[in-house]
């Protein structure tokens, strides 16, 4: 039997299995200012050193401010722990991406940048939505604190090996539906704990004709519908976005890397222990509606009725719409918004913000929004200003902030007041996820983009003709 394209990587990595988990290598170790301090402090009080520095990189990126970078933090909690990653790095050798530098930005979107995340990897990092990396080819996950230890003493991790699911989409995405559009469709249809216990590879022709940039969004949501993870298989894409990046091989040593990549694929006859098949041609630009990312509908659908949901279910489907001022069977076109929040480590690279802008062009940002636009890194900020991007969105009234983490999860200034509406790119609608009492609608750069205009949830198809 064959092999699938998850099972290639996991067993390269696995050091031995003990008691039915695996002990299991890691390549690439990526560090921010929220999770590492405990485990450095773990490491100090057990007498460790890090056993390999060279294989972990650090930036800072949740709790940072995205204007005035250059000044000191004014925040104290904030301060402290940017202060302590970098006496920390100083400290075990190990490499940091300083704020301001060109290198930084959200580790999920400046690591990729760098070159670091490579096919066939194994990698992990204290925060959740590490499986962006996974568009590379790599088995990519978030880990715990006690795990992040782990790593720094042994460059090792103790891991179940989860089950294998591919979700296959098919066909041709119509013109204004995005790769943010077709993670919240199937996660939608999946539900959000559709994916528990597996590790998922999204295949098809749909997938494949999504830029690096839209693979990694896919990717990123991917533990959305509760897996530990989504990768897709690297092919001529990956290795094009790849060519010539800082931390990748060149000469003879790229031509080897490439031949030893394009070994990673699903062998014809694996076997997967779930699939899942979706037509793109079904694929509308999607909004979320309540409180998890699965609670999404087309921007020209309806709320739903609740209509057969029974127990738990009922209560958390009642609860949601309670919490988002909603009602079974309103329609989500029309509705006012309060915010826009463009960045993450979801829709904070450089197609996000081409989108964005072009779709804006021409156009006035509507009055009563507020708009955060932040770039995922200072690469993205500097390309946005090479393009003219800034141009185009300071003509029509938006400004463009300084990279971070942002309304994401609200651990800086960025956050929603109680009960306002905001229009999100990030990844997680939860109760309070971007301020306590905060409503969010998730969706992608188009959704947005006509939401900044028009001060409401609006059919982008309709709005810009696409």
């Amino acid at each position: 039997m064959g092999k699938t394209l998850f099972d290639k990587v996991w067993d390269a990595h696995t050091v031995r299995s003990v008691e039915g988990r695996d002990i299991l290598f890691i390549d690439r170790h990526y560090i921010h200012e929220v999770t590492s301090p405990v485990a450095f402090s773990g490491l100090a009080g057990r007498g460790l050193e890090l056993f390999r520095p060279d294989r972990t990189t650090a930036m800072a990126d949740h709790n940072i401010p995205t204007v005035g970078q250059e000044r000191p933090i004014p925040e104290g909690q904030s301060r402290v722990q940017v202060d302590t990653l970098t006496d920390n790095c100083r400290r075990y050798g190990v490499e940091i991406f300083p704020i301001g530098s060109p290198s930084h930005g959200i580790v999920h979107v400046a690591a990729p940048e760098a070159g670091l995340t490579q096919p066939g990897m194994t990698i992990v990092c204290g925060d959740s939505h590490t499986s962006t990396h996974g568009a590379f080819g790599a088995v990519a996950f978030g880990v715990g604190t006690s795990e992040v230890e782990m790593v720094f003493a042994s460059q090792c991790i103790i891991q179940p090996k989860p089950k294998r699911m591919r979700i296959t989409v098919d066909g041709e995405l119509a013109p204004g539906v995005e790769a943010k559009d077709l993670i919240l469709y199937i996660i939608s249809g999946i539900s959000s704990s559709g994916g528990t216990g597996y590790f998922i590879e999204f295949a098809g022709s749909a997938v494949r004709s999504l830029s690096m940039e839209g693979r990694m969004t896919v990717c990123n949501m991917s533990i959305e519908c509760g897996a530990r993870g989504g990768m897709i298989a690297p092919d001529a894409v990956t290795f094009d976005y790849m060519r010539s990046r800082d931390r990748v091989p060149s000469g003879a040593e790229w031509d080897a890397a490439v031949e030893r990549w394009s070994a990673l694929f699903t062998d014809e006859d694996a076997v997967f222990d779930k699939e899942y098949r979706f037509d793109a041609a079904d694929i509308e630009p999607m909004i979320t509606f309540g409180t998890n990312p699965g609670m999404a509908v087309p921007v020209t659908g309806v709320v739903p009725s609740g209509e057969g949901l029974t127990g738990s279910d009922r209560v958390s489907f009642d609860k949601a719409l309670s919490y988002m001022g909603f009602g079974e069977g309103e329609p989500m076109e029309g509705r006012k918004v309060d915010y826009v929040f463009l960045g993450s480590c979801t829709n904070g690279r450089i197609e996000d913000f081409r989108r964005f802008a072009n779709a804006v062009k021409g156009r006035r940002k509507a009055d009563g929004v507020t708009v955060w636009l932040v770039p995922g890194s200072k690469r993205v900020e500097m390309q946005a200003r090479r393009e003219g991007l800034v141009n185009i969105l300071e003509e029509a009234g938006f400004e463009l902030r300084q990279p971070g983490c942002s309304a994401c999860l609200a651990m800086n200034d960025d956050k929603i007041p109680a009960g306002a509406y905001c229009v999100s790119t990030s990844n997680r609608n939860f109760e309070g996820r971007q301020g306590p009492g905060a409503r969010t609608m998730l969706a992608g750069a188009s959704v947005a983009a006509a939401a900044a205009v028009t001060g409401r949830v609006t059919d982008p198809r309709e709005l810009f003709k696409m």
